[in-house]
């Protein structure tokens, strides 16, 4: 089993003008030392308008910055929102193979629909549409990675004619394909697909076995990939707060993965926002008592030694999951590698976490933690690689008999002052362009020829 860490890039309220430059500064140095380590995954959110909850509008450039200051990390994308009114499928192919090209090869293609009103109506995205825009954005994007050159497309929600869409990845024919997935529902859909389940539901170890079997089950049966290559993998997400002493672990940590909860939920769920004045962090601390996100209330309620992704306290419930000491974490994760679980992905940077304890969890994790699953990883995707081999081949074949690609025969397309040309008849115009071929073929620069160009 492998490891990640997460970014959303929370920033509870209040904040300085310098806060969001010291946020991102503090991530950058937290992933650098996660590579020394060798914590094999980052991954980083798109977000748009989710004031709070996350500041991360534009991961390719936050990955970019990464992929200069580590050697082996992959640099994941959980995800790009692919739905065309948020992102256009060919930017979107762009951006992921210039990432790729920039970081040697490391880049990780998550995708994924969006359900908040914030970035749903901020981009003028129809929540009944969402699904399908999002499919037809990422079909087109990974057709665009793929085909040299893209044979063009009049879908429902993209038109494009035929282009060559440059440059292209470095892993061939595109980076692994994931999917956000919190419900059963998308685990099926990423198995029919596919691609990674990146599931962002905080799951204990024993739900994680159904969703992982559930997936297998559905890819080897019905499988017909989205991309040109399949990534049959489960990822699962956790709180994570590491320290020598359980309850300083929970003081550390407990607080900031509530939060992570909480303004989620205020967003996708209960919230009424008020753009650039509503206080997420403080409507948070005045109720957070009454349901039993208080950190003294959890502790108070922590009577078992067996982690789980959430903890009693009371009559609620708040996150824990790989918040404690090392042998706590330690046999907690042992339980997700026995699910058959592929990553474990933490979130350690949440509400006001602070920089140095995510640094120490770090060293910690990877010092006392992370050795021993390492060594047993290769053996385990050996495995699975020979278990899955004959799902793999015959979703490929299945991929086959769906995917006719285009034939373009000899179609090309003019520069605009050809089209003006052909379009008028002027013989003039034509022996203009002719002549301006020449000369830029010669070296030459006629003044009398910059007009055509603009130049």
């Amino acid at each position: 089993m492998k490891f990640g860490i997460f970014y959303e890039h929370q920033m509870g309220r209040p904040w300085d003008n310098g806060g969001e430059y010291q946020l991102i500064q503090d991530a950058l140095e937290q992933v650098e030392f996660a590579d020394k380590l060798g914590i094999q995954y980052v991954w980083e959110v798109e977000h748009h308008f989710l004031e709070e909850y996350s500041h991360s509008s534009a991961p390719e450039v936050f990955l970019a910055a990464c992929s200069q200051r580590t050697k082996n990390m992959r640099l994941g994308h959980g995800i790009i929102l692919t739905s065309p009114k948020f992102n256009h499928p060919a930017r979107t192919a762009e951006r992921v193979a210039m990432l790729d090209l920039v970081s040697g090869g490391r880049v990780e293609f998550g995708s994924g629909e969006s359900a908040s009103e914030a970035e749903l109506a901020g981009f003028g995205v129809n929540p009944l549409e969402k699904k399908e825009q999002w499919l037809e954005g990422l079909e087109v994007a990974v057709r665009c990675l793929a085909e040299t050159p893209f044979t063009g497309v009049d879908g429902k929600y993209v038109q494009m004619p035929p282009r060559n869409v440059i440059p292209k990845p470095l892993q061939q024919p595109h980076p692994p394909l994931w999917v956000a997935c919190s419900r059963r529902d998308t685990i099926i859909t990423a198995a029919e697909k596919g691609m990674g389940a990146l599931t962002f539901a905080f799951i204990d170890p024993e739900e994680a076995v159904n969703w992982v079997t559930e997936y297998e089950r559905t890819f080897t049966e019905r499988c017909v990939p989205v991309g040109f290559a399949v990534n049959p993998q489960v990822a699962c997400v956790s709180p994570m707060m590491m320290h020598p002493d359980e309850d300083e672990a929970i003081r550390r940590g407990a607080e900031g993965s509530n939060f992570f909860g909480y303004s989620l939920g205020h967003f996708y769920v209960f919230g009424h926002h008020r753009p650039g004045k509503t206080d997420v962090w403080a409507e948070y601390t005045e109720r957070r008592s009454g349901q039993g996100f208080d950190p003294e209330a959890i502790a108070a309620a922590l009577e078992s030694e067996t982690l789980g992704a959430k903890q009693s306290a009371g009559d609620s419930t708040g996150l824990r999951g790989s918040v404690g000491t090392p042998a706590q974490v330690r046999e907690y994760l042992k339980r997700f590698e026995e699910a058959g679980v592929d990553q474990v992905i933490f979130v350690l940077q949440a509400g006001r976490n602070k920089h140095e304890h995510i640094m120490e969890s770090i060293e910690l994790f990877g010092t006392e933690v992370f050795p021993e699953f390492l060594e047993r990883d290769e053996a385990q995707v050996n495995a699975k690689a020979a278990r899955l081999a004959p799902a793999i081949e015959a979703a490929m074949a299945r991929k086959a008999a769906v995917y006719q690609p285009r034939d373009l025969g000899d179609y090309s397309f003019p520069a605009l002052p050809k089209q003006w040309a052909a379009a008028t008849g002027s013989k003039e115009l034509e022996d203009q362009l002719q002549q301006f071929a020449d000369d830029r073929a010669a070296g030459k620069r006629d003044p009398a020829s910059q007009g055509i160009t603009g130049a």
